[in-house]
This record gives structure tokens, C-alpha cells and sequence, in this order.
């Protein structure tokens, strides 16, 4: 069995273990390309896990396309969870369109606001909640386990790509001829909200387009945090 192989089974047995043991569990898709993969791996096996995305308001047209790909391709309508007006609203009135530049303060509330509020909403009445997180995405994820205790939600955290390398998500994609998000293209390997994401260069680590004005260790948007440390407070054994 190839490598790839070998992660595609683990993946697999994993993401069925969450459907037999952990139901109601629901995948938080980006829309970017590892979610892509867990995407075909959960609606290929019919896997009864529910899909959400997170519209910020502030998506690239690419990857809201994606959407419209998932749904041409496998029939399935990903849930789309969208942040609270008056909130969004209230952030712009008082500190302006693109204050999350000014400080990484400013910068966490955006993401609060637009990302971290419509998760709870989408994460309530759950079990457990599925990501495409990788331990080589950054150095704020080499701690990343398969499975984890998010007790800020009171649930079980699974990342089942974590032991994929950038190169094995590509393979599966291509292999498998999963649609995926065009500005991986265009020099995107990470992807989040358009004002705050740029290419890379050849050579930059994967996510140095992600609030590139920011220290890398600084380079959360909160979804995995709570009282500003990442949600791995304590790993599961799988």
C-alpha cells in the first residue's frame, strides 16, 4: 500500500469512527484544498457527518464559487453560516472597514465577529466537529493530534488530515479529480478572507499570505483559541 494510500484508509476509518461513535458530528469546511479532500472522503462514503462553511462577508468570488462546485459535483448543499449584521455593523462604525490592519487586537475581533460567533451557532448541539487542519500548515499547529478534548465547546475536535503533508492532499485531489478552490492556482496555498490574504512567494512557508503583516506566531484567527491559546489543552488517544 503507497503512503497515500495508507493516509486515505486512516483518514477514512477515522472519519467513519466519528460517524458510528461521535453523531451529531458536522466537518467546518474553508473550502480550501485539504477540506476539499475531507469533502469527497465523507460524501463519497455517504458518511452522515453534516458540512457548514463560514461566509465572513469578505470571501474571495473563488472560494464562494467552491460552494457551487460541491453542489455540481456531489449534490450536496454545504450549510453556510454568516456573521451578525449589527455586529459586523457596530465593527465598522466604530473602528472602520479594515481596522483589523491596525493592530492584531482590531484584527482578532474581525475574525471574532465574522468567524469565532457563527461557529458556536453552527457548532451547537453537536458532538464532535471535523477540521482539515495539518500539523505543516504552521508552527502554531506542530502540536495538532487526530483527535482532541475542545472543552470550550464541549466536545470532541477531530483533525484527521493531521499527519498529510501539502504534497499528499494535491496527489489525492488530482487522483481524484476533486474540484477545488482556483486561487490555489494563483499562488494560494492558504486561503481566508481576500483583505487579509495574498499569494506567496516560492519558497515562503505555506501560510505567509495569511495576515502577512502579523508575526508568525500570531497567525490564528480564533477558531482554534480560547483566552488567546490554541484549543489543545488536552489530546485524546484515538
Amino acid at each position: 500500500m503507497s503512503d497515500l494510500a495508507s493516509l486515505v484508509a486512516a483518514t477514512s476509518a477515522t472519519l467513519a469512527r466519528i460517524a458510528a461513535d461521535f453523531s451529531p458530528a458536522v466537518f467546518a469546511s474553508s473550502l480550501a484544498a485539504e477540506d476539499m479532500v475531507l469533502t469527497d472522503l465523507i460524501l463519497q462514503a455517504g458518511l452522515p457527518i453534516a458540512i457548514f462553511s463560514l461566509d465572513t462577508g469578505r470571501l474571495n468570488a473563488e472560494t464562494v464559487a467552491v460552494i457551487d462546485a460541491v453542489r455540481a459535483r456531489y449534490g450536496y448543499n454545504i450549510a453556510v453560516y454568516h456573521p451578525n449584521a449589527q455586529a459586523v455593523a457596530a465593527y465598522v462604525a466604530n473602528h472602520g472597514l479594515n481596522a483589523f490592519y491596525d493592530s492584531v487586537d482590531m484584527r482578532r475581533e474581525c475574525c471574532r465577529i465574522r468567524k469565532v460567533e457563527p461557529l458556536g451557532r453552527a457548532l451547537a448541539g453537536q458532538r464532535a466537529w471535523v477540521t482539515g487542519q495539518r500539523r505543516a500548515q504552521s508552527s502554531t499547529r506542530q502540536e495538532l493530534a487526530v483527535q482532541e478534548d475542545d472543552a470550550a465547546h464541549a466536545m470532541v475536535k477531530f483533525n484527521p488530515l493531521a499527519d498529510w503533508q501539502e504534497s499528499d492532499v494535491w496527489d489525492y485531489i488530482r487522483a481524484n479529480d476533486v474540484p477545488y478552490n482556483a486561487l490555489h492556482d494563483q499562488g494560494f496555498p492558504s486561503i481566508g478572507c481576500a483583505p487579509c490574504t495574498r499569494a506567496i512567494e516560492p519558497g515562503e512557508d505555506v501560510r505567509a499570505g495569511r495576515w502577512w503583516w502579523e508575526n508568525p506566531e500570531q497567525k490564528e484567527c480564533g477558531l482554534h483559541m480560547v483566552d488567546g491559546k490554541l484549543i489543545r489543552i488536552k489530546s485524546v488517544a484515538a
